[in-house]
């Protein structure tokens, strides 16, 4: 199974920012131990700061399956939701943070109802959760 991992705007800056939201590891390091826990699959990783290079890479994927967390493009990126529906590969919508306990902006997702799922909550462990679910 091959899966390509999609990080969004300011995912770069992880384990440096808000580290008690979304911890002390790097997204280089988060992105290891998934692919360590996904050793028998395939595992792409790709993390933009630019809406229109996160729909490119949606719109050439060559997948089984997507995991996005698309930061807080999530919350008004048509654009973004819109590359998700102009693909056949499902999309598992990922938040490292309970985003329902947090500022009443981030409650509203424009892209969930594109997706095949939601996980948020579990930090790191959301990514690797949301990849299991395409082995169900």
């Amino acid at each position: 199974m091959k899966l390509l991992f999609i990080n969004g705007v300011n995912l770069n800056m992880t384990g440096i920012r808000e580290k008690g939201v979304y911890g002390e590891q790097t997204l280089e390091q988060i992105n290891a131990e998934i692919a360590a826990h996904f050793k028998n699959d395939e595992c792409e990783f790709f993390q933009s700061n630019s809406e229109g290079e996160i729909c490119s890479a949606l719109q050439n994927a060559k997948c089984d399956g997507i995991i996005l967390n698309a930061g807080a493009f999530t919350h008004y990126s048509y654009a973004i939701r819109d590359a998700i529906t102009s693909i056949s590969i499902p999309v598992v919508e990922v938040h490292m943070s309970n985003v329902h306990a947090r500022e009443e902006f981030r409650h509203t997702s424009v892209i969930s109802e594109v997706c095949k799922g939601v996980i948020a909550g579990f930090g790191k462990y959301s990514y690797i959760l949301a990849g299991e679910s395409f082995k169900l």
